[in-house]
């Protein structure tokens, strides 16, 4: 096989499946917007997408990829509905039928078992007019006639191509409407790398009965003693309306004993640092390492907005590396 030849064919079916895809693009037009309406207007149901063949194979990405951006849905094998899994599909359900020629015959008994249900809706997506699933179809996107990549035109290429980026289009449209946030993606992403990067404070704080937390009234020794039970190297005061105040760490205990004969017996309020460094609980982990790191501190306190100055918890810099963000 010679080298330029292969790039050729390469080129060649590149070059296909981007004129497809132009041609896609000027097929996105109401037709697209009402496939979009329809499945947001579904929510009492299930969404279920199936195909037969390599549209099968896109009908299962399809779902996956709805499912993971906030539009719920599954699945349905075509030949396996017409042997008891029928039974998957009931009232108030959205079918979506993914087929290029649309006369599949594994398809027809999905589309005469939803046609007799006035509950369910049926959506198409098929490049032919004369077919069967178009005209039983409520609704329908219309794929463009396209020719495949590859010798003779007869091995699904560019239509599937084009069938993959159509679902990725109406995935991205609904998550949009749906304001599904970068938060929301992690999740339904817990073990993913994606997930890892997005962890927030508040994944990671230090939290409850282990946060070392006194009144400012208090005094020194009193402090000493909740330091060295919680063992964090700092201490978070607070007003008696809850509010934070100040911290005082390990390094400051050294630095006022040096300058206080009797400082276990000091108000705590007097010798405190006010103000001290805080996040929001929502803060992502990664922005709060970048902060620590830039003021050369290894704690954060975390509070669940900025208005309301109580500390929820403490993250800590080793904490937010263990969790391998950096």
């Amino acid at each position: 096989m010679k080298d330029k030849k292969t790039e050729l064919i390469a080129k060649d079916v590149l070059q296909n499946e981007i004129n497809a895809l132009k041609n896609l693009r000027k097929k996105i037009d109401k037709s697209f917007r009402n496939l979009v309406k329809e499945i947001l207007k579904c929510k009492n149901g299930k969404i279920i997408i199936s195909g037969v063949g390599k549209s099968g194979i896109i009908a299962r990405k399809w779902a996956a990829t709805f499912s993971s951006t906030g539009t719920p849905s599954f699945y349905l094998d075509a030949s396996s509905a017409s042997h008891g899994d029928m039974g998957q599909i009931t009232s108030n359900d959205l079918v979506i039928l993914i087929s290029n020629s649309g006369q599949s015959e594994e398809l027809k008994n999905i589309i005469q078992y939803v046609s007799r249900n006035k509950n369910i809706k049926l959506i198409g997506i098929t490049s032919k007019r004369d077919s069967l699933l178009y005209r039983n179809s409520e609704y329908v996107f219309l794929m463009p006639s396209i020719k495949e990549a590859g010798p003779e035109n007869i091995v699904p290429t560019s239509s599937t191509t084009c069938q993959l980026a159509l679902g990725d289009a109406i995935a991205m449209a609904c998550m949009k409407f749906k304001k599904f946030s970068k938060l929301d993606f992690k999740k339904f992403h817990p073990s993913g790398t994606l997930s890892i990067k997005l962890k927030t404070v508040g994944d990671l704080m230090i939290t409850g009965k282990k946060l070392p937390i006194v009144k400012d009234s208090a005094i020194m020794k009193e402090a000493l003693k909740i330091i060295n039970n919680k063992k964090l190297g700092l201490i978070i005061i607070k007003k008696k309306n809850g509010d934070t105040c100040g911290i005082v760490t390990d390094g400051d205990i050294k630095r006022i004993a040096q300058k206080y004969k009797n400082f276990e017996e000091l108000r705590i309020r007097k010798v405190m640092k006010k103000n001290p460094m805080s996040v929001e609980v929502d803060t992502l982990a990664a922005k709060a390492l970048s902060l620590m790191n830039s003021k050369k501190i290894t704690s954060l306190f975390v509070h669940k907005n900025k208005k309301i100055k109580k500390t929820v918890g403490i993250v800590h810099m080793h904490d937010i590396l263990k969790s391998n963000i950096n």
